[in-house]
């Protein structure tokens, strides 16, 4: 069985969300271990470490050792949580691992070939990537860090499913019995959509500048009437004038 961490640990006796505070205060995760055919104990480790740790991917995918004392234990990483907004760990749980008894585990997808793909290269699609990891089931042995996907042959309007990934024997993939679902794709990109809100501000303003020329133009006849109305009103005077 191969393992690529190493984390130490310690037993600890306390619990209750006092003394995991306590073990925060003093730069420690309160952990843990269960699973196999012992009991569960709880553990602390090095926060620091732990968080160093945490940023490699192959952490989460492969099987680690856990030293506490002068035992050493095979596990997996099972849970993890962490603090809403601080880049602190809160607590983490461990799966014990025997080598003949099968585990479950999330292992991520490489997605490789796509910048030469005929669907990106000559059609001009775009790749989706519907999963990045699957979970599966093997013995420890046989558990993979990674499942490489391959697009290099994959054209416009294509899709790669569950069913075509490459597996090493004895791994088997546990959605898969649910449904064969497609993990990653190839689309034409979409066609720009008209912007309506900015269409309905353009008829807006046309609108606006149209407002004021038809204004001016009802306004001009009234204009004419009231300049006229003077000369009629003179007309009865002149009669007068002429009488005298």
């Amino acid at each position: 069985m191969k393992t690529s961490f190493e984390l130490v640990a310690e037993f600890r006796e306390t619990q209750g969300k006092g003394a995991s505070r306590r073990l925060r205060h003093e730069g420690k995760v309160p952990a843990i271990l269960y699973g196999g055919h012992s009991e569960a104990r709880k553990l602390s480790l090095s926060h620091q470490k732990l968080l160093i740790m945490l940023d490699n991917e192959r952490f989460y995918s492969t099987i680690l050792s856990l030293k506490v004392g002068e035992e050493t234990q095979n596990a997996i990483l099972k849970d993890v949580q962490r603090h809403p907004y601080k880049n602190a760990i809160v607590h983490i749980d461990f799966q014990r691992v025997e080598d003949n008894q099968l585990i479950r585990m999330s292992i991520p997808l490489h997605f490789t070939g796509a910048a030469v793909s005929p669907g990106v290269k000559t059609q001009g699609g775009i790749v989706s990537h519907l999963r990045t990891e699957v979970e599966v089931s093997c013995l420890p042995k046989d558990l993979p860090e990674f499942i490489e996907v391959d697009l290099s042959g994959l054209s416009i309007n294509e899709s790669i499913h569950l069913s075509q990934l490459k597996l090493s024997e004895g791994v088997e993939l546990i959605a898969l019995a649910k449904e064969d679902a497609a993990v990653v794709a190839i689309h034409s990109p979409r066609a720009e959509e008209p912007d309506l809100a900015k269409t309905a501000a353009a008829e807006g303003a046309a609108a606006v500048a149209a407002a004021p020329a038809a204004a001016g133009a009802k306004a001009a006849p009234a204009a004419a009437g009231a300049k006229a109305a003077p000369a009629a009103k003179a007309a009865p005077a002149a009669k007068k004038d002429a009488k005298k």
